[in-house]
């Protein structure tokens, strides 16, 4: 009869340890679908602005006539926020010699924030003082970001243009 008993009490175990297990693993199932879900509606959120971005054509400036001084130009997506950029941009003898982002890629201490393979908007930025064109390569794999902040340089130095 003990034998019977003991049968018993060790299925009660493995059943009670069993559900245990199936808790957890539809707690974790969940977690991992409403993560799942979170990612989703974040990507399909961002598509229109993405979409916006490159879509963008930066113009060509005419560098050779640049007034000098300090003009601020502003990248503002239509569609989203996300990659909205401020920068500043300083003109001497015609060309530009110093650019600032103002709003941006920066992180938290204000400095430019790496993008991709140890490289920031300010040496996508020094591309352009080293060629005086807005005519550069993009960063690899922060394309759409890249493209806002030289729109918003483009829109600063419209301004330095002669009238």
């Amino acid at each position: 009869m003990s034998s019977c008993a003991e049968k018993g009490d060790s299925f009660v175990r493995a059943v009670r340890k069993n559900r245990r297990r199936f808790r957890i693993g539809l707690i974790i199932g969940i977690i991992l679908l409403a993560a799942g879900l979170a990612t989703a509606v974040a990507f399909l959120a961002d598509a229109q602005e993405r979409r916006e971005i490159q879509a963008l054509e930066i113009e060509r400036i005419d560098f050779a006539h640049l007034q000098d001084g300090t003009y601020v130009g502003e990248y503002a997506g239509t569609r989203g926020s996300t990659r909205n950029a401020i920068v500043e941009a300083s003109v001497s003898e015609g060309r530009i010699i110093k650019i600032r982002i103002l709003k941006g890629a920066l992180d938290s201490k204000g400095v430019p924030a790496e993008l991709g393979n140890g490289m920031t908007i300010g040496s996508l930025f020094q591309r352009v003082l080293d060629n005086q064109s807005l005519q550069v390569d993009v960063i690899s794999g922060a394309t759409l970001t890249s493209k806002a902040h030289l729109k918003a340089l483009e829109n600063a130095l419209k301004q330095a243009q002669p009238k």
